[in-house]
């Protein structure tokens, strides 16, 4: 087993002018840096071990790496478990040309605080916590400043010229940590600090309870969009392009399934909804969806559509419609999901993996027949991975 050293600092000069880089972050925060005094940390020297990507399209391979000291304002964590997002697999393959290899992929980390840094605030060794796709931000900017961290232009994503979760340890800045509600389903958890935020933010920020909103896609988000906007009192419909999904969109909470391939259902919903949400990656025919929105409805993009979305002027302007989109969610939007999934007993459908299978989950996703998310459980060698074993989970 080889020991190998990743950095965790910026993207070089060139990379970090194309534009590919603005999709889900802009430019990675500095790190915090090496602590400036003593560490809170149980056990003693380390093994850390991760999954490591060497190239583009290639398995990983298990490697013993170096984190190096703990930073000033950071926080180490065990990873007990961890999700598997379409995000880590287009990363893997370098689909939106910002990845950085060696990589260590996995942003969806469910575990223990094991380590503080002199100057990590509201956390405590042994805590459970989860940490997303966002792993620091600045914060002194105006977009943190105003609760907006993962706006930040500096913000850190986890996979992305930083460390990721498929390995025995993840460290993150601790505002980036986000402790767990008691009642939440930790096994089951993972997916909801991702593709969980991702869908709630836009329902949060959009929706009433008594608001018509129509979910666009029943896969990995768009069956959470679903449960989500259920719990919250919505008229919820589903579009999917499947048939075999029907049942199970209704049995998520929708109360209509429409087929995403039926031009005439879906002329039919003209001017209904006040939201609509796109979970896709794939081209629709966007003027037959925006012509569903209800006046003043919204059409958020969350699906990372690759293709320009051509949309027609008059179809927003005479019905004052509106299309946005977001990225994932602040720390804050992130524990109020959290939250409200504890409350509403929300969380997604998963298949698990063993950690070590880590090759076989990636071509499970890549098949697209993944129902609906998926969760590497860590096995690594106990002695690599004292936290686990002391507590016995």
């Amino acid at each position: 087993m080889s020991m190998i050293s990743i950095d965790k600092g910026l993207l070089t000069a060139e990379n970090r002018d194309k534009p590919a880089n603005r999709l889900k972050q802009k430019q990675p925060a500095p790190s915090s840096g090496p602590q400036t005094g003593p560490s809170i940390r149980t056990g003693g020297v380390m093994n850390y071990k991760a999954w490591v990507a060497k190239r583009a399209k290639e398995p990983m391979g298990l490697e013993t790496v170096d984190l190096g000291p703990v930073g000033a304002e950071d926080v180490e964590v065990a990873v007990e478990s961890c999700g598997l997002c379409h995000s880590d697999l287009s990363v893997l393959n370098n689909e939106w040309g910002v990845s950085q290899y060696p990589a260590i992929l996995g942003h969806e980390v469910i575990g223990r605080v094991t380590a503080l840094g002199p100057n990590a605030k509201g956390l405590k060794v042994g805590q459970r916590v989860g940490v997303g796709w966002n792993s620091g931000s600045c914060m002194h900017c105006y977009q943190c400043m105003s609760g907006n961290h993962h706006l930040c232009p500096q913000v850190q994503a986890t996979i992305v010229g930083h460390r990721g979760g498929f390995a025995t340890h993840i460290r993150s800045h601790w505002a980036w940590a986000i402790p767990l509600p008691e009642k939440l389903n930790f096994a089951e958890a993972g997916p909801l600090l991702c593709g969980g935020v991702t869908v709630f933010a836009p329902l949060a920020l959009h929706a009433r309870p008594t608001d018509r909103v129509g979910i666009i896609g029943i896969g990995g988000l768009g069956h959470m969009a679903v449960k989500f906007a259920a719990a919250y009192g919505c008229d919820v419909t589903a579009f999917t392009s499947s048939e075999s999904k029907f049942d199970e969109a209704k049995g998520f909470g929708a109360n209509h399934v429409v087929s995403s391939r039926d031009s005439a259902a879906i002329k039919k919903l003209g001017g209904n909804f006040d939201l609509l949400i796109s979970t896709v990656n794939a081209k629709l025919d966007w003027d037959a969806i925006i012509s569903t929105l209800a006046p003043n409805g919204r059409l958020h993009i969350v699906g990372a559509v690759l293709e320009p979305i051509p949309i027609a002027a008059f179809s927003l302007i005479m019905q004052q419609r509106s299309v946005s989109g977001s990225p994932c969610g602040s720390p804050v939007a992130i524990e109020t999901m959290l939250d409200f999934a504890a409350r509403h007993n929300i969380a997604p459908q998963t298949e698990h993996f063993p950690m070590s299978q880590i090759n076989e989950a990636f071509a499970r996703l890549a098949s697209g027949k993944v129902r609906y998310r998926i969760i590497l459980d860590a096995d690594f060698d106990p002695i690599a991975h004292p936290t686990r074993a002391r507590n016995n989970i």
